[in-house]
């Protein structure tokens, strides 16, 4: 791997003026489409390819990776102004970005979000280009074992993500758990817990569920409570670039943060299946269980702001590895990117390395400058929207459903999903109400199939033995420590009367 071939690629992506055009094109089409609840990076590719049709290779797919790249990048302006997620993988953002916009930092954890995510998704693509001399025999390391334990792995930092009131965590994370089980059986294809309806039989929508869980309750809330999102006023608030700056200041506080949650997310991204509603959750667990005090968790703090969106951003040159070298998509976006490869002629595989290694500088290049890019584009974009949280409740609850309605309906394309809507907003109110922790309700839904899935391939490789794998072995010791650390937070928390719910 030369230097010479890394500088050419840079060279000939940004001196092309057609290369160049394509990805600020994708890039812009990137950040609107993240911005619009329910369409995601997955639908927008499918939409796009045809656009891609009979063009250049390495144009069209600099611009189909640098529109999808993005879209996590713009996905946190909805998240953090109204609890309302761009896409699922965007959820974790919420829990303490809209505290921020509801105390008036909404400017500050924008620009937290948006330096976080640029940071993230320039260290995804560095991992990408760091890794491809080692990747294969770190890929085949991971079997359904490892990847079953890496989710119960997930699944334990609903302890920490709980605070205090772990006994109610685990609770509602059963209860996620128990909606993920919804759809069709992973190994006999019988429909579970869906009856005649055709739109469960492959399982709950996440996007549904987190705007039913997180969005509707918060508009709810501030119906009841009256006045705007923000809780100071307008003169009080930090709603201007130097508020950005700021929060985009306080990221480079938290460096070391920053590097832990981007390299957790290049890796989750790397394994095939997690996909990064994984990544944002158990990188926003990790930094709640590595924090000496997580107590300001949940109630608006930049951490909780910052942990998911680097990871959001770092998995997809995680993701991308696989997908490249090994015909594997890394994540349900690149499976569809690589049907795109296809059709533009390139045919991942190992010849990538040894005849393409200059185009696949060219994407790593693209994945760079276009993090880069939106990040400077987001930053003046952001200020006059930040204004949208101190507009009265009455005026600004219908905005915002119909938004909720739309990001349903487009999610899937399935009425139906409004009905689930209407059934699961009255029990994300309760929880909002009586002050029960709501992440743990996404972790459970997000990885529980996860879960059972890479049980049932595991238990049929190798039975019983696939405890005894040494990778199993090292994971269910991490998974051992991560539930006892737990507990004695919970027992220190009480002893010093600390009393703390997150979401």
């Amino acid at each position: 791997m030369s230097i010479e071939l890394m500088l050419s690629s840079l060279i000939q992506l940004i001196t092309s003026p057609y290369n160049l055009w394509m990805m600020t094109l994708g890039t812009a089409i990137g950040l609107v489409i993240g911005a619009l609840p329910g369409i995601g990076g997955r639908l927008a590719i499918a939409l796009l390819i045809p656009f891609i049709f009979g063009k250049d290779m390495v144009g069209g797919a600099v611009f189909l990776l640098s529109m999808h790249a993005v879209t996590g990048t713009a996905g946190q302006l909805t998240s953090i102004m109204f609890g309302v997620p761009g896409e699922g993988d965007a959820a974790a953002t919420i829990v303490d970005g809209y505290p921020m916009a509801q105390k008036g930092e909404a400017g500050m954890a924008l620009g937290a979000s948006l330096m976080a995510s640029g940071i993230g998704g320039v260290i995804g693509a560095a991992a990408l280009g760091l890794l491809i001399p080692v990747i294969e025999p770190i890929v085949l390391k991971f079997s359904p074992a490892e990847f079953f334990f890496l989710a119960l792995l997930g699944i334990t930092f609903v302890a920490f993500v709980s605070g205090s009131a772990i006994f109610k965590g685990i609770l509602v994370g059963l209860f996620g758990m128990m909606l993920a089980f919804i759809g069709q059986d992973p190994q006999t294809g019988i429909a579970r817990y869906s009856d005649d309806f055709l739109f469960l039989w492959e399982g709950m929508d996440l996007i549904t569920a987190v705007l039913a869980i997180f969005a509707v309750p918060e508009m709810i809330h501030l119906g009841v409570k009256g006045g705007a999102i923000s809780a100071v006023s307008k003169e009080e608030a930090q709603t201007s670039v130097k508020a950005q700056l700021a929060g985009m200041m306080a990221t480079f506080q938290h460096m070391w943060l920053v590097v832990r949650t981007s390299l957790i997310g290049v890796f989750i991204g790397i394994l095939p299946g997690l996909g990064g509603s994984a990544a944002s959750w158990i990188c926003y667990g990790h930094a709640v269980q590595s924090c000496k005090k997580p107590s300001n968790f949940g109630r608006g703090d930049i951490r909780g702001v910052i942990a998911p969106e680097t990871a959001n951003n770092s998995k997809e040159g995680g993701s991308l590895l696989p997908t490249l070298f090994f015909g594997v998509p890394g994540s349900s976006g690149m499976a569809i990117m690589l049907g795109a490869f296809l059709i533009l002629g390139i045919q991942p595989g190992p010849q990538m390395i040894t005849e393409k290694l200059d185009l696949v500088w060219i994407l790593i290049w693209a994945l760079v400058v276009s993090n880069i890019l939106a990040v400077i584009v987001m930053l003046f974009v952001t200020k006059p929207l930040v204004r949208l949280t101190f507009v009265r409740g009455g005026i600004l609850i219908p905005f915002v459903l119909v938004i909720v309605v739309f990001g349903t309906l487009m999610a899937k394309g399935q009425w139906e999903n409004l009905i689930l809507l209407l059934i699961l907003s009255p029990v994300g109110y309760a929880l909002l109400r009586f002050d029960w922790p709501r992440p743990p309700f996404v972790i459970g839904i997000v990885l529980g199939s996860i879960a059972e899935e890479s049980l049932h391939k595991a238990w049929a490789l190798w039975g019983w033995d696939f405890f005894v794998r040494p990778l199993s072995l090292v994971l269910m010791g991490l998974i051992f420590a991560t539930i006892a650390f737990a507990i004695y937070r919970g027992w220190k928390d009480k002893q010093e009367g600390t009393v703390h719910v997150v979401g």
